[in-house]
Parts: structure tokens; C-alpha cells; sequence
């Protein structure tokens, strides 16, 4: 898919300094995608209302939401179909998503006027370098990283978003008592980012290993379909250790 965003974007508001850049394997591979013309119109359209572009400063979350609220930082929110729900349900929170595709971008900014959600905000960029330089240390209420890209071939986990240097990244992130929901139907991967999680000395499992899904998490079409054939998926739900 192309990642390239030729479309104007407001300025995110902030002025605390960012952190160094580094160098790290980014969370999205570059791919071609087709886009509907009703993705391409919401782009056109609705970018500069929704959207805010990267650049690294630190996010004033009031400023961007337009009210005091906690905030969750959801990592690939594909074409919006979880996201849209999860912030119709929880309408007293705001919602950042980072997402890189264009198509996704588009879906998302329909699916956000189409359900007047006035609570969810786009950033598309590499959610590395999101989280690096534009979130503030302990400000985020929680984290959601549903189905990322598995890498299944054993040569490229090293690509996998999760990982012991990210899951800390994020966990500087977080408030204290601040979660990471991360799902997956790759049960190595489940098992992988168990071990990595866990390892984090800052994070708790609120399970004994895989969580139950939680209530707000709904099931897509595509993990009902998968469900129905056979295939697993695992929640792990951790949350920052308050001491």
C-alpha cells in the first residue's frame, strides 16, 4: 500500500521538546492499495478536519480533543470498523488513531462523520515514531493494538511491533494503572508478545496469561468468520503497576 499523504493536514498543538529520533524497523511495510472514491473524497474532505499531522511535538490532548478526557492510543485501526464502535460505546473518552494506509485513513474519516464521533482523532504516520515524539510520558489512559501484522516467517519476527524496546516505549507512555490491549490470531505471536509483556517489570497481567475479550472489544466479521473455522484468538490485557 502507499503511505504517502499528499493531502494538507492541520498542526498538532504542543510545546514540550520531543525525544531524540532513532533508529528503529517501522511498524508498517509500504504496499499499494486501492482506494474507493468515497475514501478519496473523505480524505479530501475531511483531513484537515480530523486528522493531525506529525511533526515532533508533543500532542496537547485538550487542545485536540476540544475538552479534558482520558485517552486511548489505538496502533492500526485498519478500516475503522472496531475503532468506530469502541468510540461509539465509550463516547467519555478520546481516541487516537495512527494508521499509515491510505485507504484505512479514508474509511476512518467516513466512518467518523458518517457517526458524528467527535471524540476520535487520526494521525497517519509510523506509530513508532508517533508514540516517540508526539505523546506526552504518562498521559495516556490506555493502548490498543489489535491484529497486527504477524510477520508468520520465522526470518521476519524480528519485524513484529512488539517488542521488548516498543512495549517499554509505550509503557513510559501510559498513566499509572493505564492498560495495553493488545489481540492477535497468530497464537505465536500470542505467545511472543505474552512473554514479551510479561517480561516488562513495570506491567501486571490482569489474567493468568491470556485475558478474557473484554465487553468493549467487538468481534469483527473477519474474527467471527475465522471463529467459525477454527482459529483462535488471544486478548492479553496488562495494565502499569500503580507503585
Amino acid at each position: 500500500m502507499s503511505t504517502e499523504n499528499t493531502n494538507p493536514e492541520p498542526v498538532a498543538e504542543g510545546t514540550e521538546k520531543p525525544e531524540q529520533q532513532f533508529g528503529h524497523i517501522k511498524s508498517f511495510v509500504h504496499r499499494r492499495s486501492h482506494m474507493t472514491p468515497g475514501q478519496k473524497l473523505a480524505i479530501e474532505r475531511l483531513m484537515d478536519k480530523w486528522s493531525i499531522a506529525y511533526q515532533p511535538l508533543c500532542i496537547n490532548y485538550e487542545k485536540v480533543f476540544g475538552r479534558q478526557a482520558p485517552t486511548i492510543l489505538e496502533i492500526g485501526f485498519g478500516m475503522g470498523e472496531t475503532t468506530e464502535k469502541i468510540a461509539i460505546a465509550r463516547h467519555e473518552e478520546n481516541f487516537l488513531g495512527v494508521e499509515v494506509f491510505n485507504a484505512g485513513v479514508g474509511a476512518m474519516l467516513k466512518r467518523i462523520e458518517e457517526s458524528s464521533l467527535n471524540n476520535v482523532r487520526i494521525i497517519q504516520h509510523d506509530a513508532v515514531e508517533v508514540v516517540k515524539n508526539m505523546l506526552p510520558a504518562n498521559s495516556l489512559a490506555g493502548v490498543h493494538i489489535y491484529f497486527p501484522d504477524p510477520w508468520p516467517k520465522k526470518r521476519h519476527h524480528k519485524r513484529r511491533l512488539i517488542q521488548p524496546e516498543f512495549v517499554q516505549l509505550l509503557v513510559s507512555r501510559l498513566q499509572p494503572g493505564g492498560y495495553i490491549h493488545c489481540a492477535t490470531d497468530w497464537e505465536n505471536y500470542a505467545e511472543q508478545m505474552l512473554e514479551v509483556l510479561s517480561a516488562n517489570p513495570e506491567l501486571e497481567n490482569t489474567a493468568k496469561d491470556y485475558a478474557p475479550k473484554p465487553d468493549y472489544r467487538p468481534q469483527t466479521k473477519f474474527e467471527t468468520r475465522g471463529l467459525r473455522l477454527g482459529h483462535g484468538v488471544w486478548d492479553l490485557v496488562f495494565k502499569k503497576k500503580k507503585d
